[in-house]
């Protein structure tokens, strides 16, 4: 089958989200053909390029979310009319809600919620009948629609109380939120040839989704490894309170509106279906996919017998504050009075500059908590807390940098599926972490968990193994084989095979094949028949019914495929 892989900020480009798993996915499912349509988030990530395709993709076309410059559409009387109309009730649909809690999709009135859609798609509609919606978000009917609905009778309070700076603050926003209404995207030649749309991703990356089942009827799949709406909320906490309300409803509403038009929605762990349910998800629609990751690189690792500094703890990831290592230092200090031989590795860099300075935090506070101490009068005293980098000497690469220790430690404050306590399962590694995000659901009872933000349980758990060598050696076991059954690439591209089939099996036909006398064929094009590869059979003529114009009377066989084309430039899709 044909599938439209949509991504926002990642796949095919070199750097961003879920580039890794969308790659594995793609080279595990070679019996399928990708169409790729990417949105790209920054200039930089298009400057880096793409990584290697496999020759299963037959296309990528890509816009810029980052930006887009006038499309000089100029919108007649009538135009402006339906665009006002649209905008307003897009407007009027953030600005109400209960009481006390604006932004939750799950508890909003249906008809709010149908008001919400149905301007979505009136504006996807203007958007093809126009050419584009750009100047008309960023022009001054925007705002002042959004002005009229914070004013209504019945708005939200926040919302009432919002002032130009804000007002204007918000449509700049949503302007940007709703660029992928502007793409030519869902033409018949595009997502309208697809049999199934796979959004790696809420929020933008759904959008094509949505307006390709809208124009088209196909199906929509969408994967949340990381809940788009709970990033939301996370990252908006400075905004003013009027801002931060209408954007936390709008965020909401375009989840819940996902959720309820998605064939089969997929969380990557319990916690993110959790927060999927509570934002209007129904739970037949509910498949829980974990990650697939890579477990070739740390079998050398997990398959030698234990062969790590027996009083060494190992940390591993990406430093920012969300990861605590404050408290893993101060556990460390605590773990230094009963065993003062042992050593902490922080192994990691900064993404950010944020990352940097609390790094610069992280060193100052170790070099005062553990002072250089010399074993004798002739020898040079070593710190036993270091930071280092994969790549080093010492660590050249990441497997390297789990086996050098016997417990490995996660101190986060905030963390969504633990990607480094796989690996460290992968590598049989006994573990100690933080109750936080996926960590319990993927320990499964194979490591310690206490809770976050407390040095003294985090110390007494690192401790307890330290002093345990057989425990440390029986948990890494099992969390080596817990690892190898639930967080391979192999199980997640058999299960999203599966899932493939089960949408596609239970979507009508969208296009009738006709025989030479013009008849139709029953059954000619099946789900199961539309596979890459050489065309069979015998002639007939295929007839577009809500499907693809390069179908209609062209002579083709049954049960064929589109031709496949190659990739576009970075820059196609955008208007």
């Amino acid at each position: 089958m044909r599938i439209g892989l949509l991504t926002e900020g990642g796949y095919p480009y070199v750097s961003g989200d879920a580039r890794l798993w969308c790659d594995r996915l793609v080279r595990g499912l070679g019996q399928h053909e990708f169409e790729v349509y990417a949105l790209s988030r920054s200039e930089r990530q298009e400057a880096e390029g793409w990584i290697p395709l496999p020759s299963q993709v037959d296309r990528v076309i890509t816009a810029p979310l980052w930006t887009a410059e006038d499309d000089g559409v100029h919108y007649g009387r009538r135009a402006r009319r339906r665009f006002a109309e649209c905008y307003g009730e897009l407007a009027a649909a953030l600005c109400t809600g209960r009481p006390g809690d604006p932004a939750a999709p799950g508890e909003a009135p249906a008809a709010e919620a149908d008001r919400f859609g149905n301007a979505l798609y009136g504006l996807a509609e203007l958007a093809r009948d126009e050419g584009g919606l750009v100047g008309a978000l960023r022009s001054e009917t925007a705002v002042r629609a959004l002005e009229r609905a914070c004013r209504a009778p019945g708005a939200l309070r926040d919302a009432r109380e919002a002032r130009v700076p804000d007002l204007l603050a918000v449509a700049a926003h949503l302007e940007r939120a709703l660029r992928p209404l502007s793409l030519d995207w869902y033409e018949d030649d595009g997502l309208g040839s697809v049999d199934l749309c796979h959004a790696t991703s809420g929020g933008p990356a759904a959008l094509p989704g949505l307006l390709a089942r809208h124009f088209h009827g196909v199906p929509l799949l969408v994967t949340e490894y990381g809940v788009r709406l709970r990033t939301h909320y996370l990252a908006a906490t400075d905004a003013p309170p009027a801002v931060r309300a209408l954007l936390a409803a709008f965020h909401g509403r375009l989840a819940a509106e996902t959720y309820e038009r998605a064939a089969v929605i997929t969380p990557g762990n319990a916690h993110a279906r959790r927060w999927q349910e509570r934002c209007g998800a129904d739970r037949t629609k509910l498949r829980t996919v974990y990650p697939g990751m890579d477990a070739s690189r740390f079998a050398e690792v997990g398959e030698s017998a234990e062969s790590a500094a027996p009083d060494t703890l190992v940390w591993v990831g990406r430093i920012e504050p969300a990861k605590d290592l404050v408290s893993l230092l101060h556990a460390f200090a605590e773990i230094r009075k009963e065993e003062p031989k042992t050593r902490l590795r922080i192994v990691g860099a900064p993404a950010d500059p944020e990352g940097t300075a609390y790094l610069g935090h992280c060193k100052a506070l170790a070099a005062q908590l553990f002072p250089d101490e010399a074993e004798g009068p002739h020898s040079v005293g070593d710190n036993p807390v270091s930071f280092e980098e994969i790549g080093g000497p010492e660590l050249p690469t990441l497997a390297d940098a789990y086996a050098a220790g016997a417990v490995t430690v996660l101190s986060s404050v905030v963390e969504g599926f633990p990607i480094s306590l796989v690996e460290a399962m992968f590598c049989g590694r006994a573990t100690v972490s933080t109750d936080v995000g996926a960590v319990v659901e993927v320990i499964g009872g194979t490591g310690l968990v206490v809770p976050p933000r407390n040095p003294r349980a985090l110390g007494e758990a690192c401790l307890a193994l330290l002093r345990d060598p057989e425990r440390r050696e029986r948990l890494g076991a099992a969390a080596r084989a817990r690892a190898l059954e639930l967080f391979t690439v192999e199980q997640n591209t058999t299960a999203f095979h599966g899932i493939y089939l089960e949408i596609v099996s239970h979507t009508p036909v969208r296009r009738l094949v006709l025989d030479d006398t013009g008849e139709p064929l029953p059954f000619a094009v099946p789900a199961e028949a539309h596979v890459p590869g050489r065309w069979t059979g015998p002639a007939a003529r295929v007839v577009a019914r809500g499907g693809p114009a390069w179908a209609a009377g062209a002579p083709v066989r049954a049960g064929s495929a589109m031709p496949a084309t190659h990739a576009t430039p970075a820059t196609e899709g955008a208007r």
